[in-house]
């Protein structure tokens, strides 16, 4: 099956290094300096682009954590074209440090991976010049992201906007019980730059 374009232009757009160095520089006591790796991983090539995230404190790049798979996919929805269904991996130790080390991908499987059933966002897109886009990624009201990690049960609120140069992450983590933010982009998102662009495209493809 083929991917349409517009699927391969937000893989293009969501996949490199990043990180928020001016926006840590700038709001020290509100936004630790992160960097972040989304590296294309090759699962589910017949109908999506599949990308391994991870990030770490820039003072602690040896120490990276919440490894996660992105996959991007078409929609149903007529007003959000794409979807990303997000996965967890069985082992996130076993993968740690992938994103700068992407040689740790090469044997990933789909049997190696946890799917987060409620965490899935809808992704539409605003044209900001001839192929050049804005995407918009979204939680669904009537969906909830929860899970189970390390014997914790885990809630977050999902969601980012994406440009050739930036990506602004809103991710949150959420008390279950006061449905308060506890963690991530609480006074606004993090504002990345990308520093390095990944190749989305494959052979199969």
């Amino acid at each position: 099956m083929s991917l349409s374009s517009l699927l391969i232009t937000l893989g293009k757009y969501i996949a490199g290094e990043f990180d928020n160095r001016e926006q840590a520089l700038a709001e020290p006591a509100w936004y630790v300096h992160l960097r972040m790796w989304q590296r294309p991983v090759h699962l589910f090539t017949e109908d999506s682009i599949s990308l391994f995230a991870e990030q770490a404190n820039i003072v602690n790049l040896d120490r990276p954590y919440r490894q996660r798979i992105m996959r991007l996919m078409a929609g149903n929805d007529s007003d959000a074209p794409l979807q990303i269904q997000y996965y967890m991996p069985k082992d996130p130790s076993a993968l740690s440090g992938a994103g700068r080390n992407p040689a740790l991908l090469k044997t990933l499987t789909v049997e190696q991976l946890d799917l987060l059933p409620g965490c899935i966002l809808k992704v539409n897109q605003q044209e900001l010049a001839p192929k050049n886009y804005k995407f918009i990624a979204y939680q669904s009201t009537e969906t909830r992201c929860s899970f189970n990690y390390q014997g914790n049960n885990v809630q977050v609120s999902l969601g980012f906007e994406a440009t050739p140069e930036e990506f602004y992450s809103y991710d949150k983590g959420i008390d279950s019980e006061t449905g308060k933010a506890t963690w991530g982009a609480i006074l606004g998102p993090y504002r990345y730059t990308k520093r390095e662009q990944y190749s989305v495209l494959s052979a199969e493809w």
